[in-house]
């Protein structure tokens, strides 16, 4: 579709695909979902920012000016991922679990000792490796929900 090098992919999905921009920052894509505000709206935000539209409306990606789009063709989020990194041949292993899941930033390391109010003391006890989002505040580490989503990964690889 472009002749972009992978790490210069950004995204913007639209409403109908909340899901799929979720996954696409668990494997380290700047992914924004766009809520709502029209076609128009999308499309200017698209451009201004330099972003792949991914959408299931066939009338959004007939635009003239939406021609950076990727028409998805499942309702299914597995299958809508996987249509993605195939078309854009995407590394899905580099940049896993480096975005915030909630605002799209990127992920800062941070000292355990920084978050022990932040988190449940069984979490601060048993882990060691802690990110936090710098623009929500959100912490993150890795625990047993990484293994789950680790396996749907691997399946779109497989």
């Amino acid at each position: 579709m472009t002749d972009e090098s992978d790490s210069e992919f950004r995204f913007l999905a639209d409403e109908m695909l909340g899901k799929l921009a979720k996954w696409l920052r668990v494997v380290g894509y700047d992914t924004v979902w766009y809520d709502g505000g029209g076609d128009s709206a999308l499309v200017h935000q698209a451009l201004v920012e330099d972003r792949i539209i991914l959408t299931r409306d066939t009338n959004l990606v007939k635009r003239k000016l939406a021609r950076k789009s990727i028409l998805i063709g499942s309702d299914q989020p597995r299958e809508q991922l996987r249509q993605v990194v195939e078309e854009l041949d995407l590394d899905l292993k580099d940049r896993l679990f480096t975005r915030c899941l909630v605002c799209n930033c990127e992920l800062v390391s941070v000292r355990k000792d920084n978050v022990r109010e932040k988190v449940p003391i069984y979490t601060y006890l048993t882990q060691s490796n802690f990110y936090e989002c710098p623009n929500c505040g959100r912490i993150y580490w890795p625990g047993t929900h990484k293994d789950s989503m680790l396996k749907l990964i691997n399946s779109v690889i497989a």
